[in-house]
């Protein structure tokens, strides 16, 4: 979410994740934010109004059964900051990022998945609705 506290006094701004995204590079998928344990795989990436919004297909089993069940909900970035101000908050400028995770209990509180369909999930820090979720799942193929 930006413009928004999280647990550890950083507020992320509008545009922050702009220079990174638009380098293009692949963004992996994590458990816990665990170098090695790739969950998933990043569809898409995008700033919208609210945050950063992540379209991620989960392909572990025992990851996607938890994010189907609801069990595990939380949303984390992992980023190098490349531009701040202040403290307490800092605000966050331009971040780097370098992954995404499913996470127990997300930094930023509001972070969570927001949809999930049998074969996509949808986590989203930007927050889009449950039905606007299904939609895009439904349009999407199926994996095969």
């Amino acid at each position: 979410m930006f413009d928004r506290v999280d647990r550890g006094g950083d507020i992320v701004r509008a545009g922050a994740f702009a220079a990174s995204l638009a380098e293009g590079r692949a963004v992996p998928l994590l458990w816990q934010h665990r170098p090695g344990a790739v969950i998933g795989m990043i569809e898409a990436l995008a700033e919208d109004r609210r945050g950063l919004r992540v379209v991620a297909r989960v392909t572990h089993p025992t990851a996607a059964g938890l994010v189907a069940r609801g069990a595990l909900t939380g949303l984390s970035f992992g980023y190098r900051v490349r531009a701040a101000r202040g403290a307490r908050p800092r605000e966050l400028l331009a971040l780097d990022l370098a992954e995404v995770s499913l996470v127990a209990a997300p930094m930023q509180p509001l972070a969570r998945v927001v949809g999930v369909s049998p074969s996509i999930v949808i986590p989203a820090k930007a927050g889009i609705s449950t039905a606007e979720a299904s939609e895009r799942a439904r349009s999407r193929p199926s994996p095969g």
